[in-house]
């Protein structure tokens, strides 16, 4: 909008109608980290919605994508952003279709808040299959954007809106991106703005995972859960992921001695009873305790020839 032509009253009284403000650098309202963007920062956003700005963003991660997202990217985005939305952190993003849509929609899913940051107006709907999704947001979250009401999106919109998504939370994550994406310029303005940027992986042959890829081996921080993302962007020692239990082995619920005896039964052969006893150094009548107990267990098992280990795949682990 040129200024010749801007009416600042009209678009005061224009968002005002969709239950919409205007907040200005330095304001109660105003996110002091947007000031990090130094010269480049905005002078003053236009909001919709019903909740505080700078609370919101308090505790805030992007979770941005491919807008041509695949099923698994979608499910994966949409999960990430509610379970940060259960732990408390509010789930910004671009309003797009694909990865941004499914981020917001999870965060909603789960109770929390999402922030839309808009190329547009915050009045307008783009793109406009998405009008249902930001009258959910504006009821629940917020609408933000630098252009007044009535703005249409151009091409040069989209790369500075970006910057202020990487400036209003405390971390990006990328779920799906090819080489050429929107979804990492918003990494990028984060990385210069010394915000971690994290990534999800995807398959090593998928084009909309190319440029994940290649954040990952210049640095990014590789995640798969919103645990793991708070870890990074929370507090330290307040926000850490739990440990995934990996898978526990039967043979450590073996007595010392059984155990001792199970090692002596040989990999690729049958073994007498006493010849099990003496690699195991205990006496028969134990070693035959133990092998009783181990073939119950379906560690071993006997025949002709004695005792021997029953396979991999049918022996418990």
């Amino acid at each position: 909008m040129r200024l010749a032509t801007a009416d600042p009253v009209a678009d005061l009284d224009r968002v005002a109608e969709v239950g919409g403000r205007l907040l200005v650098s330095g304001g109660l309202e105003w996110p002091r980290q947007l000031d990090d963007l130094g010269d480049a920062a905005p002078w003053a956003l236009w909001v919709r919605g019903t909740v505080d700005l700078r609370l919101s963003a308090l505790r805030a991660v992007a979770v941005v994508g491919a807008r041509a997202a695949t099923a698994c990217g979608v499910d994966v985005a949409s999960t990430l952003a509610s379970e940060l939305a259960g732990a408390g952190w509010t789930v910004v993003s671009g309003g797009a279709f694909g990865i941004d849509k499914a981020a917001h929609t999870g965060a909603l899913a789960a109770g929390g808040i999402t922030m839309a940051a808009l190329a547009c107006g915050v009045d307008e709907s783009y793109p406009p299959g998405n009008d249902a999704l930001f009258a959910r947001i504006a009821g629940d979250g917020l609408l933000v954007s630098e252009v007044p009401p009535g703005a249409a999106p151009h091409r040069g919109r989209f790369p500075v809106r970006n910057r202020v998504i990487a400036a209003l939370t405390r971390g990006t994550v990328v779920v799906e991106a090819a080489v050429r994406s929107g979804a990492l310029s918003t990494a990028h303005e984060a990385e210069r703005l010394g915000r971690p940027v994290m990534d999800v992986p995807g398959p090593v042959t998928s084009i909309v995972s190319q440029g994940v890829h290649r954040t990952l081996r210049r640095g990014a921080i590789l995640v798969t859960s919103g645990a793991e993302i708070a870890e990074v962007v929370g507090a330290i020692g307040a926000d850490l992921a739990p440990e995934l239990p990996g898978p526990v082995s039967a043979r450590v619920a073996l007595d010392p001695l059984t155990a001792r005896v199970l090692d002596a039964v040989p990999v690729r052969r049958a073994a007498t009873l006493d010849s099990v006893a003496r690699t195991a150094g205990v006496t028969p009548a134990e070693t035959a305790a133990a092998l009783g107990l181990l073939e119950v267990a379906g560690f071993v098992r006997v025949g002709p020839d004695g005792w021997r280990l029953v396979p991999a795949g049918g022996a418990p682990r």
